[in-house]
Order: C-alpha cells, then structure tokens, then sequence
C-alpha cells in the first residue's frame, strides 16, 4: 500500500490536469449546426453563444418559425458537441477514475468544484 505522501502527490497530480483539461475546455469553440447547414451557432466551451449565422434564405417573410426552430436545433447539436468534448477531455485527464467522477451520481460527480461530466 502505498503511503499517504504518494497519495498526496497522485492527488495533486490529477488536480492538475483537471486544471489543464478545464483550460483547454475553456479555449475551445465548437460549431453546431441545423437545416443542412443554413444555420450554424458557435459555443465556447464555458457553453457561452459566440455566433449565429443564417443563411440568406431564411431572412425572407414567413420564416421566422422555421429560423427560430434552426437555431433552437443548431444551439443543441452545438451543445452536443461540447458535452460530448468535455467528456472527452476529462477521461483523459482523470484516465480510469473518469468513471468515479461523471455525473450527479458518481462517487465525486456531487463534489462542489470538480466538472460533471
């Protein structure tokens, strides 16, 4: 069994790459999109819009209903995206104990601080 020293360092360790994945999370900007592409809404990876594009298409009369059903749909498979990311890069930070951390039920998924996956 190793001692609590080595344990402490192993801890430590993780936190930093927590730190590092967190960081790397919060550089990236991933795109969504709906309609085959006629609507595209970019994400930071705090999950913060950073840009919408329409095509011209959809700016004439009567398409509001459609428009706002695109961005709705293009919001969520950007958003898709960025959970599916942040999964990612939390597996490879925390590597087998990724499994321990994810969600409201994991063993550290309710730690106030620690990422929900």
């Amino acid at each position: 069994m190793k001692n609590f020293g080595d344990m402490m360092k192993q801890a430590q360790a993780m936190q930093q790459k927590l730190q590092d994945a967190q960081a790397r999370l919060a550089e990236t900007v991933l795109e969504g999109q709906s309609g085959g592409g006629l609507v595209k809404v970019s994400l930071t990876g705090a999950g913060e819009m950073k840009g919408v594009v329409i095509d011209d298409s959809l700016l004439e009369p009567g398409e509001g209903e459609v428009l706002s059903d695109l961005i709705v749909a293009a919001h969520a498979d950007a958003k898709r995206k960025l959970d599916a990311a942040q999964a990612k890069l939390m597996q490879e930070a925390m590597g087998p104990l990724a499994g321990l951390a994810g969600g409201p039920g994991g063993l550290l998924g309710g730690m106030p601080g620690l990422p929900k996956l």
